[in-house]
């Protein structure tokens, strides 16, 4: 089987550049496909071709006949399978990766003396480090889904043709060098059909929830182009709001005039008034 430390460290960095959806694929990919193949292939198939006995003494019969009812291990199917599986995401990591670091570095030109000239801001990653997935980022986030939905598919449609999904008992075989048609018979059938079903029931699982976040992270984004924006487009008719008073409207502006010439008015005659009053006591003082 080999050491499944070095991927599975790997893998466990996409979680934090993840969904939600994501995590729970991550989940069932560790708990129910590598450590259930890690834990249980040895035991179930360690005696696959050992037990593949034949009812026949003819050197090398048994050889050719194993061969061609399995093309490839069961074992070795399912590891190519998780390994492909897992492939677009560790590329979609490496992209993250390396959006991270870039970001990083732009946080420290702004942080470093004359910061202020750097006209461009991190747009993927946050203070934290964590990240935003959007824009490229989300292309590369749906395309390593897409392609995980395709070989995930073409791995199920592989195994239906190359072993269906039932371990049958017995197995006829002509090949050479067989006298005859010799019959074959392969070892705990009944075990291993249920082993082989839950690798599968685990895969339709797995493609399941990768069609799911594909379908999420669309209704997601259509939601986000469907907000109303909090901003407004300036022109004569919408002009644009300030954060300071208020400007008046046509109509306010037009009260306010007629109040200030009414104003305006009332002090002019109460001048004169008083001019008036004035003028006439100094005329009585002389």
């Amino acid at each position: 089987m080999g050491d499944w430390g070095f991927l599975s460290s790997l893998l466990d960095k996409v979680q934090s550049h993840s969904t939600v959806i994501g995590k729970i694929w991550m989940s069932v990919l560790f708990l129910f496909r590598i450590m259930v193949l890690g834990a249980g292939a040895e035991s179930v198939w360690g005696d696959e071709q050992s037990g593949f006995l034949c009812n026949t003494q003819q050197p090398g019969c048994e050889n050719v006949c194993y061969d061609w009812t399995f093309p490839i291990s069961h074992i070795r199917f399912w590891v190519l399978q998780i390994i492909f599986v897992s492939t677009p995401t560790l590329v979609y990591l490496g992209h993250a990766m390396h959006v991270i670091h870039k970001e990083n570095k732009l946080r420290e030109a702004i942080a470093s003396p004359g910061g202020s000239r750097v006209m461009k801001l991190p747009k993927y990653t946050d203070d934290k480090g964590k990240v935003k997935i959007k824009g490229n980022l989300l292309g590369s986030y749906l395309t390593q889904l897409v392609v995980k939905i395709i070989i995930e598919s073409a791995f199920i449609v592989g195994q239906y043709y190359l072993y269906g999904f039932i371990m049958v008992p017995m197995f006829p075989c002509s090949k050479e060098p067989c006298p005859f048609t010799v019959e074959c018979y392969m070892s705990r059938p009944t075990e291993k059909t249920i082993f082989i079903i839950f690798m599968l029931v685990v895969a339709c699982v797995s493609l399941f929830l990768n069609v799911i976040e594909v379908l999420y992270l669309m209704v997601t984004r259509v939601r986000c182009g469907r907000r109303p924006r909090t901003h407004k487009i300036t022109s004569a008719e919408n002009p644009a709001s300030l954060s300071g008073p208020r400007w008046p409207t046509s109509e306010e502006a037009l009260k306010q005039n007629k109040m200030n010439m009414e104003l305006e008015n009332s002090q002019s005659i109460g001048g004169s008034l008083d001019g008036a009053k004035e003028e006439k006591r100094l005329l009585s003082d002389h």
